[in-house]
């Protein structure tokens, strides 16, 4: 096989990984001499559904390339969100972006996705099965989605507490099941 053609295939399975969600399709007008010229923005999600998660926006003439656009960037800017049982957050979280602001809390196992149109693509794609969320303030696509990003961002698994701390994981761990066994 020629190097050429490797390097294809090795990229065509890197796309194969990731599940990608389309969030939101902007018209813009741009009135000319000759009449209106249109262009459009994509706002495109993209995943791997095993906590790796990126949003990117594309801008161009047709609807296509503006979305092609926004997938290659946001495979640049991919990050990773630490999953309790591969399923759900660790602790509840809040994120902001400009006056949109989100409260994700994490869920029992069989609840699901309780998230509204864009933040329920990022949770998709990251391959989260349970979690609780609610938009306050802002309901601009780009905004929920910037806001959702700043609080999974702010998401830390259990071990990196411990480590912080100077404890042991299992010590940290003992903790939680006794608040959780005190609660019920």
């Amino acid at each position: 096989m020629a190097p050429r053609e490797k390097s294809r295939k090795d990229r065509d399975d890197r796309d194969n990984e990731f599940v990608d969600r389309l969030v939101h399709i902007n018209r813009v007008a741009k009135v000319v001499k000759g009449g209106r010229r249109f262009g459009f923005a994509a706002l495109v999600v993209i995943g791997d559904e095993k906590g790796r998660v990126g949003f990117g926006k594309g801008k161009a003439r047709e609807v296509p390339e503006a979305i092609r656009k926004a997938t290659e960037a946001a495979k640049r800017e991919m990050i990773f969100v630490p999953l309790r049982d591969g399923r759900t957050l660790h602790h509840d979280v809040k994120g902001r972006h400009g006056a949109g602001k989100v409260v994700l809390r994490a869920a029992p196992a069989g609840t699901g996705i309780i998230a509204g149109g864009p933040m329920r693509a990022v949770f998709e794609t990251v391959g989260m099965q349970d979690v609780v969320a609610k938009s306050i303030g802002s309901s601009n696509p780009y905004n929920m989605v910037r806001a959702t990003f700043d609080a999974l961002k702010n998401q830390m698994h259990p071990k990196d507490i411990a480590a912080r701390r100077g404890m042991k994981y299992a010590t940290l761990q003992a903790r939680r099941r006794d608040l959780i066994g005190s609660e019920e």
